[in-house]
């Protein structure tokens, strides 16, 4: 006598384990809205850089036209980054991350803070070197190395913070591994707000000529070197900090305000430098307790 057939137990979905199909590709509106914002801010930004380079009528002369639209691009640019600060913390504060989240948002990364970036160094940051042919012949192998070294830098952060590899212990939040690939853009973003600033007062930017390529070039191997940079992904409106780090952010903030364009460049100099020199100083520090 053959038995009535069993009916199949409904399948239960594992909500901790973020390997399943459900959530790996799970779509949070939040935290993906405002990936999406900084998708849209750097084509924005690429779209204005290569509109500005058409003003330049393909020569090194930077016109009025074409100084309003780097500058949008710029802003686009700050805007992108704001956008990438705040889908993460979304995500974090509503315990909302997925595998998907953090793919889309490297990929949007490599448009907003590489793409537009590299444009930014082939277009303009290197016109200035028209006395010197050999920066303007290999121009587009600046662009390239920095393009590359964010490809790197975001492919390196994905699999360093892949759950796979910290299954039994928690993802390391304290420091970046590598200069951020938005604090490079920043940078990148900023050094062109002091040249259309120097431009725009009808200042020499030759004398920038010699420095620029070697600035570009340490901006690029800061990403993929394991310089460890401050994290700010714990900071919320309860995060103490000590009265001298108080009085650095503050004198950062006013700096930028006071002196616009050098002083939101020294900022973000500082930052890539701070790196250097704290690695320096704990490098020193045990070859001396060896």
């Amino acid at each position: 006598m053959n038995s009535a057939p069993r009916e199949e137990e409904p399948k239960t979905i594992d909500s901790h384990n973020p390997f399943s199909m459900e959530n790996a590709s799970r779509i949070y509106l939040l935290p993906n809205l405002m990936t999406a914002g900084n998708l849209f801010c750097g084509f924005v930004a690429v779209i204005k850089c290569i509109q500005a380079h058409y003003f330049m009528r393909g020569s090194d002369v930077i016109t009025p036209e074409s100084i309003v639209l780097f500058k949008e691009a710029v802003w686009f640019i700050f805007g992108a980054m704001a956008f990438d600060s705040l889908d993460g913390r979304l995500a974090r504060m509503g315990g909302r991350e997925s595998l998907f989240g953090g793919e889309f948002d490297s990929l949007t990364d490599m448009v907003s803070f590489g793409v537009a970036p590299a444009l930014m160094m082939f277009f303009l940051i290197l016109s200035p070197t028209q006395g010197y042919p050999i920066f303007q012949n290999i121009g587009w192998f600046f662009g390239f190395i920095y393009l590359l070294c964010a490809g790197v830098r975001l492919a390196r952060f994905n699999v360093i913070t892949h759950p796979l590899i910290h299954k039994n212990e928690p993802l390391p939040d304290k420091d970046f591994v590598g200069l951020p690939v938005p604090a490079a853009a920043g940078t990148v973003a900023a050094l062109v707000l002091f040249l259309l600033n120097l431009a725009e007062n009808d200042r020499d930017l030759q004398r920038w000529a010699l420095v620029l390529p070697p600035l570009l070039l340490l901006i690029a191997l800061m990403m993929v070197s394991k310089i460890r940079y401050p994290s700010g992904k714990q900071i919320d409106l309860q995060t103490k900090t000590p009265l001298p780090s108080f009085v650095l952010l503050l004198i950062a903030f006013v700096a930028v305000i006071a002196f616009k364009e050098i002083g939101m460049l020294i900022v973000m100099l500082s930052y890539i430098f701070y790196g250097i020199f704290r690695a320096w100083r704990k490098g020193r520090a045990q070859s001396k307790s060896v």
